[in-house]
């Protein structure tokens, strides 16, 4: 099956989740084929956004990922594995709308807790200003926090954005990361800590990604497309932004980006722009 057939297939596919669920399905960007699921069951919400790759369905997955802050980490798991396992299931077979269905399904069962063994702590500065970070207990405590590497911040309008980046391989490296940043009195103090991930599964073929706009609406999922579009893996981006007081509008999802990409080229994940080669840098790790 060509790209071109794969095309063909989508566009049905999404004609018929839009007649299916013309309150829940919406298009977040057509140029990217990005969707989204919001999905409402004993009044707890969970929205699934998902991007298609050309490559779908005859050989890849859909892009995806889950936003449900109330929702424990357990149960996200469960609700990633529960897909991978359709996917595994109908490989070559459209699976949006088994998808769909699967998360109302699980839903209707989860519980909107605190996670066993992960207490949410607020570190606070000393001007006041909270951050939130997971304390890690009762996981794997032999894992080291990966190195990170930091990028020179920049100022544009008097707000200024840094880049962090390091490689993670699963979800307990990507809290010792953040938790490690939020160490960093100034980071902990920045008005947003913008952060995207992705780890691919070499046993699966499947993706696990998440993201979070901390407080800057969109700028998570944004950073996420960023990911998915240079195709990078086993990678988290956090974006620090201390506001300076004048409104940016559009522009600071562009300068989040550049954040974003300076400590990717920085940490050698993809070439830098000025050279076609991935060309290894002096970098600054925390």
């Amino acid at each position: 099956m060509d790209q071109e057939e794969n095309l063909s297939i989508q566009v049905d596919e999404i004609e018929a989740l839009s007649a299916i669920y013309p309150d829940e399905w919406k298009i977040e960007d057509e140029a990217f084929r990005t969707f989204s699921a919001t999905i409402t069951e004993n009044n707890r919400t969970a929205t699934l956004l998902i991007t298609l790759p050309a490559e779908y369905p005859a050989t890849s997955p859909p892009f995806y990922l889950l936003t449900a802050p109330w929702m424990k980490e357990q149960d996200r798991d469960e609700i990633y594995n529960q897909l991978e396992q359709i996917y595994l299931d109908h490989a070559g077979e459209s699976i949006l709308h088994l998808w769909i269905e699967k998360l109302r399904e699980l839903l209707q069962v989860v519980n909107p807790t605190t996670e066993e063994g992960v207490h949410e702590t607020v570190a606070v500065a000393e001007d006041d200003v909270p951050k939130k970070f997971h304390v890690l207990e009762n996981e794997d405590s032999e894992q080291e926090c990966p190195p990170i590497t930091s990028a020179d911040p920049f100022t544009e309008r008097k707000s200024t954005f840094q880049g962090h980046v390091a490689t993670v391989t699963n979800t307990t490296q990507v809290k010792l990361v953040l938790a490690k940043l939020y160490e960093n009195r100034k980071i902990a103090q920045a008005t947003h800590n913008i952060y995207a991930y992705r780890i691919y599964n070499e046993q699966t073929k499947m993706w696990l990604q998440d993201c979070d706009d901390d407080g800057e609406t969109h700028a998570g999922g944004r950073l996420m497309h960023l990911l998915q579009i240079l195709d990078v893996k086993n990678v988290i981006v956090v974006v620090s932004r201390w506001f300076g007081g004048i409104l940016l509008g559009g522009d600071r999802f562009k300068l989040i980006n550049n954040a974003a990409r300076d400590a990717l080229e920085l940490g050698t994940y993809i070439a830098s722009s000025g050279n076609d080669d991935v060309t290894k840098k002096k970098n600054k790790k925390r």
